[in-house]
């Protein structure tokens, strides 16, 4: 197995470095690969340097915990920098990694190799198949120990009875369609400005995006105005260094996005901004008066829509936010009301055996603080994960086969106590 931890760290070090001098190389790899402007890939790269520094504090977590073995890990495609931390997190136990990037990727995939091999040799090794082969066989294999997806549960819920055959670990995350809840007493320019930078990035492509905007009564039509104009400054930004309307990479995606709209029309949404479709591209789009039962109020969107609708109080708050089947991330602004939201809706810190899918709570809960810095340290010192089908753990332990939901750290996850 790969060496003790502080060696180990030495490497991250090393990788972090050398991410550092390939810098442009890797934003401008990103940017050609998966269509994503520089803006986001460039505050990535940087974000998650830092994150990279941050597994030095996890020593007294996992040193006196054992490598689980094999782990074989599906990424996703909406980022690159950061797949690093999700890579290394499984690494930093003592594991052994085979990696699929996302055929989207296929470039950054390589230019990951090439940084990877001076320093981790074959301890992480990357694998170029279809994802659907990549799953099927690590499944399968004599060798794999732990299963990592990131992607959509409908393509691993399907394989549950494969799972519980293998005896293997699968670690799931998945889907959002987070709320962002602005009670009348919220600290509105912050709260704005938080909304922007965390809807727009990538086009809205992350998971971690808000999607269903929910905004008490009493501020309603004000906080529309509001966000029309800043959404109206996205869009028509002309600066290449500053742009963040970028094409839809996938086009499943894509075609979610257009019945999204096209749903929210039909049920008595009205479109105030935005709503263009031409080939990829979709501008910024702000959908208002939504009701809960349109596509966009109940399925992840992973593009530049929001769907905002008006509420009364902290029932009717709680009542609309947690009628969703995901549970990712849920960001509350207000005064004492918005509190009590965020901790009802607030799950357990870790990951923890259920008896079926837990609906109407969220790994991660934010009360008047910027993704920025609510999700500072996620996958290296944060827990992060969701409940519903937003992620969950399937495993067999002692015969027995168990799924467990809520946040986790891949480093845990991957190693035994």
């Amino acid at each position: 197995m790969v060496t003790d931890f502080k060696k180990r760290m030495e490497k991250i070090w090393k990788f972090s470095k050398s991410l550092l001098n390939a810098r442009d190389e890797y934003i401008n790899t990103a940017t050609g690969d998966l269509g994503f402007c520089k803006y986001d890939c460039s505050r990535e790269l940087d974000h998650n340097i830092n994150q990279l520094r941050l597994f030095s504090r996890i020593e007294n977590i996992i040193s006196d915990r054992k490598p689980i073995g094999n782990v074989a890990i599906m990424l996703p495609y909406d980022g690159s920098a950061w797949l690093s931390v999700a890579i290394l997190s499984a690494w930093i136990g003592g594991n052994r990694v085979r990696i699929k990037f996302s055929s989207k990727g296929s470039e950054i995939s390589h230019l990951t190799e090439r940084l990877y091999k001076p320093i981790f040799g074959d301890e992480i090794q990357f694998s170029y198949e279809s994802g659907k082969k990549f799953l099927s066989d690590s499944l399968q294999d004599d060798f794999t120990d732990a299963v990592i997806v990131f992607g959509s549960d409908k393509n691993i819920l399907p394989v549950k009875e494969k799972v519980m055959e293998s005896g293997k670990k699968l670690v799931f995350e998945g889907p959002g369609n987070d709320p962002f809840v602005v009670f009348n007493d919220a600290p509105l320019d912050d709260c704005m400005y938080d909304l922007v930078q965390s809807k727009y990035g990538y086009s809205g492509q992350t998971c971690t995006a808000p999607e269903r905007i929910l905004v008490q009564h009493g501020i309603y039509r004000a906080f529309i105005h509001e966000f029309i104009e800043r959404t109206e400054e996205i869009a028509n930004q002309k600066d290449p260094g500053k742009l963040r309307v970028v094409p839809i990479a996938s086009s499943i995606a894509l075609e979610n996005i257009k019945n999204v709209i096209s749903d929210a029309r039909n049920k008595g949404g009205k479109i105030v901004f935005g709503g263009k479709i031409e080939e990829s591209i979709v501008s910024p789009t702000i959908i208002i008066d939504a009701q809960k039962d349109m596509i966009g109020m109940q399925d992840e969107i992973f593009g530049p829509v929001s769907m905002i609708m008006p509420f009364e109080d902290t029932n009717d708050a709680y009542n609309i936010a947690a009628d969703n089947k995901y549970g990712l991330r849920a960001s509350i602004w207000g005064g004492k009301q918005a509190w009590d939201l965020s901790e009802r809706l607030k799950g357990k810190n870790y990951a923890y055996e259920v008896e079926d899918f837990i609906f109407g709570k969220f790994g991660t809960t934010s009360y008047n603080k910027p993704r920025k810095e609510s999700w500072r340290g996620a996958l290296v010192t944060r827990p992060i994960g969701g409940y519903g089908y937003s992620g969950w753990i399937w495993e067999t332990v002692n015969d027995k086969f168990i799924m467990k939901q809520g946040p986790k750290l891949l480093s845990i996850e991957t190693t035994i106590a």
